[in-house]
């Protein structure tokens, strides 16, 4: 699973009304039935608190696609691929007045003490996703601080479940969404969103503060978003 491919559908008001059941499977059954997708993740917004942050407007919806090769990825998202079917669901239509982006990238899988969920029926795990879209002054510096640094505090959560650090790449694709170029994005999962928010309070998050007050400069800012995950596996 070292590429990914994101869509994330930006509503157009301030509202979080959530996506109705059936839209949420009709998107889940072209995910499963996509060739060579090893994974694929469906995103609906949580809610945690976070010592250091307030609370930001998360996307209405966002998907998360796994692939082993960059031109597994090309090949779903090419003139004929099977992800154009999402084209035809209203959420992603363009009368629905929401942005609709899209990027596909590298994905560098780091380890966790604990991996296995032990979310209930009841309730989702949690993924917190946090975008970089930079620049960074010096991207080789950037990358070399976070990747060696930051993944390791990350595993100190408690109950964390994954970690993701995923970066840009040149890809080739025909939807017709909106591309974005982020330098950066994160995704660490825990079984719920009562245990991000702990996590999100551990001495944990205090090292990361402290870590990311150490980084070289970049510009852009960052987005943290707690999502609730649906994670889908592929018909056999």
């Amino acid at each position: 699973m070292r590429f990914s491919y994101f869509v994330f559908v930006d509503a157009a008001d301030a509202s979080h009304q959530a996506l109705p059941d059936k839209a949420l499977e009709d998107i889940s059954e072209v995910l499963r039935t996509t060739p060579k997708v090893t994974c694929a993740h469906l995103y609906t917004p949580g809610r945690a608190e976070d010592q250091f942050r307030g609370p930001e407007k998360s996307p209405l919806l966002g998907i998360q696609i796994y692939f082993n090769d960059l031109e597994d990825l090309e090949e779903a998202v090419c003139r004929e691929g099977n992800l154009r079917q999402l084209v035809e669901l209203e959420v992603f239509s363009p009368t629905s007045g929401s942005v609709v982006t899209q990027q596909a990238m590298y994905v560098r899988h780091f380890p966790v003490d604990q991996p296995k969920t032990v979310a209930t029926d009841r309730e989702k795990p949690c993924s917190y996703l946090v975008h970089y879209p930079g620049p960074a002054h010096d991207q080789n510096s950037w990358m070399w601080h976070y990747i060696t640094h930051h993944p390791q505090i990350m595993r100190t959560f408690p109950g964390i479940r994954s970690i993701e650090v995923l970066t840009r790449v040149d890809w080739v694709g025909f939807l017709p969404w909106e591309r974005t170029n982020h330098m950066q994005r994160n995704r660490v999962m825990f079984d719920s969103q009562a245990a991000l928010t702990t996590a999100l309070h551990s001495p944990a998050r205090t090292a990361m503060r402290e870590d990311f007050e150490k980084f070289p400069a970049y510009e852009g800012g960052n987005y943290h978003y707690p999502m609730e995950t649906m994670i889908l596996r592929p018909y056999r």
